[in-house]
């Protein structure tokens, strides 16, 4: 037999069904899909192979799925920090947007972020923005996997002037996009329930389910958002949403704070999904997300990073390893969120919140290619134990040495393959320049 790809002599952390380890292990890959899995054992003969990774002990994971980005605003990391959320979005985050947010600006935040992700080793992100054409587009050229979702809002917004347009230019996005290329799947973001009305709201969500797409929303983020809905409305925002018909499996629930029993149960029963952004919430002090509650529930559930003004960076190992100890403090119990829970979150969780369980999130026969390799051969991951305990707690994004998407390599010895880092360090650079300016 001949593979394409050879990885071999690697501590293999599959996250599949059974959460199998395997030390000295060796994976086989054809066409972009994981065909072989096994332990190298004296004589065996491995398969040939066009191309042979020699991992030396190595970590081998599946790639991290980052299932809440904003990917444009890396540009905006650190221009408004330790404020509240109303008014961070309010005084700082919609004025800068308002002037600075265009095809140009969209694009090099968006190459920043994706350059970002991969040395840091995300694989699959899934994103909500402007000019979200733009950002697919520089996605495509880095090679990553992502659910990419057109902004909605009834204001007028960055490339889309006129609000009562807001809806239909998702759809042009959404029919460009759905087809060209299988590592990018269209989707429809509506900001949240007190920046959309109703009957927004509700032809979003058909649009998107019709075509089949993921309807993603932030929702029950803030007190004041659950106050003013039942105010308003008598109603929790996921009791609103869920009134609206807005509720099911292809449903992303973004945060999801201020939520109660009643509302984790229709999030459950409705079997929508939701993305918890541990470090943005703890950083706008919006609340802390009962995370333990809705794996109870049976809800499907995946770790974020949001974006980078709200959070300062999209290190998925920093975001495991503060949702593990948070829960913990929080609940004064060192056995919640332990970290083969969190590593699942990371990876399985997130791509069955996005709709991708099937296809990536585990190291498995049939599945796509999506794998990081780790140098655990440093200070800090010295000795090992548990290769598991090692990727939650001790694990940085800069232990990633490389990362393949479909059986490609975008990451090879910590170099980008796809992207031209110094350009686009410089372009940030420049755009940093001019949006400190005002």
């Amino acid at each position: 037999m001949q593979v394409d790809i050879l990885i071999k002599n690697g501590t293999i952390v599959t996250v599949n069904p059974d959460f199998e380890i395997i030390k000295n292990g060796w994976i086989g890959i054809k066409n972009g899909v994981i065909t072989h899995i096994g332990a190298e054992k004296g004589t065996q003969s491995l398969p040939g192979a066009t191309e042979t990774l020699e991992a030396n002990g190595a970590m081998v994971l599946p790639g991290l799925v980052n299932t809440h980005t904003h990917l444009p605003m890396t540009l905006f990391r650190g221009l408004a920090d330790d404020l509240p959320l109303m008014e961070w979005l309010n005084e700082h985050m919609f004025p800068a947007e308002a002037t600075h947010v265009g095809p140009d600006m969209v694009r090099a935040g968006t190459l920043l972020a994706c350059a970002e992700m991969l040395l840091s080793g995300t694989t699959t992100c899934c994103d909500g923005y402007f000019f979200e054409d733009i950002t697919a587009e520089a996605v495509e050229t880095a090679g990553m996997r992502a659910i990419l979702g057109q902004g909605v809002i009834d204001f007028p917004a960055p490339g889309v002037p006129d609000p009562t347009e807001n809806v239909a230019h998702a759809l042009l996005f959404a029919e460009k996009w759905k087809d060209r290329t299988p590592l990018i799947t269209p989707s429809i973001f509506c900001h949240s329930p007190y920046t959309c009305g109703e009957e927004t709201l509700k032809k979003a969500k058909t649009a998107a389910s019709e075509r089949g797409l993921l309807f993603q929303i932030h929702a029950a983020e803030t007190k004041a958002e659950r106050s003013q809905l039942q105010k308003e409305k008598g109603e929790s925002p996921i009791g609103y949403l869920a009134r609206l018909g807005l509720l099911d499996r292809k449903t992303l629930l973004v945060h999801t704070i201020w939520v109660d029993r009643e509302d984790i149960a229709l999030i459950a029963h409705r079997n929508a999904a939701v993305s918890v952004t541990t470090e943005s919430e703890m950083k706008l002090a919006s609340g802390i997300a009962p995370l333990p509650d809705f794996l109870t529930a049976g809800i499907r559930v995946g770790l974020g990073t949001d974006g980078c003004a709200s959070n300062n960076d999209q290190d998925m190992f920093q975001e495991m390893d503060m949702t593990a100890k948070l829960h913990k403090v929080h609940q004064l119990d060192p056995t919640v969120m332990d970290a083969r829970t969190v590593l699942t979150l990371a990876t399985m969780g997130g791509a069955s919140a996005i709709g991708m369980a099937d296809r990536i999130g585990s190291i498995e026969v049939g599945k796509q290619a999506d794998l990081i390799v780790m140098n655990t051969r440093q200070p800090h991951l010295t000795p090992m134990y548990s290769p598991v305990s090692h990727a939650v707690y001790a694990a940085r994004g800069s232990d990633v040495t490389d990362v393949m998407v479909a059986g490609r390599w975008l990451v090879k010895n910590r170099s980008l393959l796809t992207l031209d880092l110094e350009a686009i360090l410089d372009s940030a650079m420049e755009w940093g320049r001019v949006i400190g300016m005002g």
